[in-house]
């Protein structure tokens, strides 16, 4: 009998393997949505297995607009996954967080334009609650691996201000976020969090802090050059805290099920006897026994 997934990552910008899985299998999950961003591999780790997928896939082939994320998030759940770790390229929109920092992030601004939200849709309304977008419970086991991480400082807590990409903030518009006071600026997070709150599946972010985005004086304008040299650094301090997320894992710290397993029971408000078939079967993994 195949060992379930007990949780998965998807690895972002300079994160596109997980070296240290053993017993590894590759899938080549067909989606309702579409095909995900590339093979979710599976493996052993700390004694647990774990499911891993880059967003951008491998050779960083996909805008953060163009990434599947339905897919993406469908093809983890469909392998048993109940809980989500996204490592994410950020910048920092705060002097303290410093560039080759840790944020693990509690809250989340959408400002993207031109991506798919939803699961729903096509015949099917339905509103899950998202007001607290990250799961505490998972938060806190990747907060506390994070600190035994060797990271230079891991900061606890911020909002994470997504964008649409893939040019990088004006100055004009970097300063208007940082009046809001958000901690880290992406391109991936959204729709990401709330597509696994739809999934009904728990989401946390590792926000790996690369630059000062554009608004810092003192420092250069963000460039890819300088992302890639402190993702570099930061790769392994991110693979340490998966292994930490694992060793948590493997001692019962994480439930069996996510907190947020029954996120959608009640969300529903499309007559039964409306749905269309082809939406039936499009959200039968997600969301069978709800649509009756």
């Amino acid at each position: 009998m195949t060992t379930p997934v007990r949780f998965a990552v998807i690895g972002g910008s300079g994160l596109y393997a997980m070296n240290d899985l053993e017993d590894v299998q590759t899938h080549e999950v067909e989606t309702p949505f579409g095909l995900p961003s590339d093979a979710v591999i599976t493996g052993t780790l700390e004694g647990v297995r774990v499911a891993f997928l880059p967003r951008h896939g491998r050779g960083h082939r996909y805008m953060p607009t163009e990434v599947n994320y339905r897919a993406n998030v469908w093809a983890l759940k469909s392998l048993g996954a109940e809980f989500i770790v996204s490592v994410s390229a950020t910048g920092s929109m705060k002097e303290e967080i410093e560039p080759g920092h840790l944020v693990i992030a509690d809250q989340f601004i959408d400002r993207t334009t031109d991506r798919v939200r939803s699961f729903f849709g096509d015949g099917v309304v339905g509103h899950v609650g998202f007001g607290d977008p990250v799961c505490e419970t998972l938060r806190q086991v990747v907060l506390a691996a994070a600190q035994k991480s060797g990271a230079p400082k891991v900061h606890d807590g911020g909002t994470y201000i997504c964008i649409e990409g893939p040019t990088f903030s004006t100055r004009a518009e970097s300063n208007l976020f940082r009046s809001w006071g958000v901690s880290v600026i992406g391109m991936t997070n959204m729709p990401e969090a709330r597509l696994a709150r739809e999934a009904q599946m728990s989401y946390a972010t590792i926000a790996l802090a690369t630059d000062y985005d554009c608004w810092h004086d003192s420092e250069e304008d963000v460039s890819v050059e300088a992302v890639i040299k402190i993702l570099q650094q930061n790769v392994q301090n991110a693979q340490n805290v998966i292994r930490g997320v694992a060793k948590a894992a493997a001692a019962g710290q994480l439930p069996d099920k996510s907190p947020y397993a029954d996120a959608a029971k009640t969300a529903v408000m499309t007559a039964r006897d409306q749905i269309p078939a082809d939406a039936r079967r499009r959200l039968a993994r997600l969301y069978g026994e709800i649509l009756g």
